[in-house]
């Protein structure tokens, strides 16, 4: 893990949270405040394995997590193998499909690799090495006898209907399995807190409830300073949910979403949402994000604060390799030219673009090729296409109606990129 700019110090971290809008709920404030500023606290945060990659909406705790870690404290990443095969029912209207044992350790396993890229776990000796622990290794041992004596006595049922990621689940039904989420998270906040001395929960404000629960098991069962502290669920001003793309959700997984569109979702944010996102997402100084801020009010049109978000979260997440990919791809893009892309660039590139098979021994005229790629409904409307020069191969205008594409015409001896208009673009496979 690398260090973009100097830690906050620890006494100023509430503080620098709270600029960055990253508190919305906290308990004991004040009290939590002279805790961080005297010793180093141990917190966590937990991360139950409902796919096998972590997504952006993860970002935000993540990535928070690491501003405690850079102030001194010392994280827990809390992978929920026991409770992944549950599910919560917090910010949800319907019952989540349950996975396999097998499925969920496997998941578990992908997800304790993503977060060592956030978190420093170090050699495990230092006094803010992060550490990785799955509740499964207490809530599979555990009986039902002894949870329901031991933990479930502490809970009345009029306490847990109370809380609201209960209630408003009451209209559409829910499970006892759900049900007893609450139980078992409020359990994982007291085992921790006795077993590594943890003091501290963060979590997305639909856990308040959850939170909330694991202190007060904490106060009964034994007590100690406990706390909790929520973060704001991401928005995005045009209503839209946040972490979605055109093609699905936006995984950290390279494999289930490119470096090149993960950047992508980033420079196209809003206008109305990229300095609220600066704040979130990047370890810029205020006094950066005021310039950005300054530049963007003065400028819009140049999106310089969309391409430092860009750039900044798709180095945390990919690296800077992958910026130098994506801005290469961006630039190929832009100017309709992919000859200068490596082959694992342009594949990234062309991911999202209609994708038409050819033979590899063929050499068909171009106006046939932009028939079968549907690039033009008819051959008529391909021969005005190219007579106009609105077609282009590889980035060059071909203005023949006799072209023939030949093997040299490929990149990487078997991609064609055919442009028609200034943003279609078909992409020709020659295989076989």
């Amino acid at each position: 893990m690398t260090t973009e700019h100097t830690p906050i110090e620890a006494n100023a971290l509430l503080d620098d949270l709270e600029y960055r809008g990253l508190i919305y709920q906290v308990t004991h404030r004040e009290e939590l405040q002279k805790k961080l500023s005297e010793e180093s606290v141990t917190f966590y945060n937990g991360f139950d394995p409902t796919a096998d990659s972590l997504h952006i909406g993860h970002l935000l705790p993540v990535l928070t997590m690491r501003r405690f870690q850079l102030a001194g404290h010392r994280p827990i990443a809390l992978v929920g193998g026991g409770t992944g095969m549950i599910g919560d029912p917090s910010g949800r209207s319907t019952e989540r499909s349950l996975n396999t044992a097998d499925t969920v350790a496997e998941w578990t396993l992908k997800l304790q690799n993503q977060l060592s890229r956030f978190l420093d776990f170090g050699s495990g000796d230092a006094p803010v090495a992060a550490k990785m622990v799955s509740n499964y290794d207490w809530l599979g041992p555990i009986s039902m006898i002894d949870f329901l004596r031991d933990v479930g006595k502490n809970f009345t049922v009029n306490y847990m209907l109370a809380k609201d990621s209960v209630d408003s689940r009451l209209q559409h039904g829910i499970s006892f399995t759900e049900f007893s989420y609450m139980i078992l998270q409020a359990y994982d906040f007291q085992r921790l807190h006795e077993d590594e001395n943890c003091s501290l929960q963060l979590g997305g404000s639909d856990q308040w409830g959850n939170i909330t629960a694991g202190l007060d098991l904490i106060g009964k069962t034994g007590g100690g300073d406990a706390f909790g502290m929520t973060m704001p669920l991401v928005t995005k001003s045009d209503g839209k949910k946040f972490g979605k793309s055109e093609s699905g959700a936006v995984w950290l997984d390279r494999s289930k979403t490119s470096a090149y569109a993960f950047y992508q979702f980033w420079i196209n944010t809003d206008d109305a949402d990229v300095i609220k996102f600066l704040k979130f997402f990047t370890f810029l100084t205020r006094e950066e994000i005021a310039q950005l801020e300054t530049e963007h009010l003065q400028a819009p049109e140049k999106r310089n604060a969309q391409r430092e978000l860009a750039r900044r979260v798709t180095t945390l997440v990919h690296g800077e390799e992958a910026v130098i990919s994506a801005e290469k791809i961006t630039a190929a893009l832009f100017s309709g030219s992919f000859a200068e892309l490596s082959e694992s660039d342009l594949a990234e590139a062309l991911a999202d673009m209609p994708t038409t098979s050819a033979d590899a021994a063929s050499e068909p005229l171009l106006i046939d090729l932009l028939v079968e790629s549907g690039a033009a409904p008819s051959k008529g409307q391909a021969r005005k296409d190219i007579q106009s020069g609105a077609v282009s191969v590889n980035g060059e205008k071909r203005t023949s109606i006799e072209t023939v594409i030949t093997a040299e015409d490929r990149l990487h001896g078997k991609t064609l990129v055919l442009r028609r208009g200034k943003k279609n673009y078909f992409v020709v496979k020659f295989e076989g």
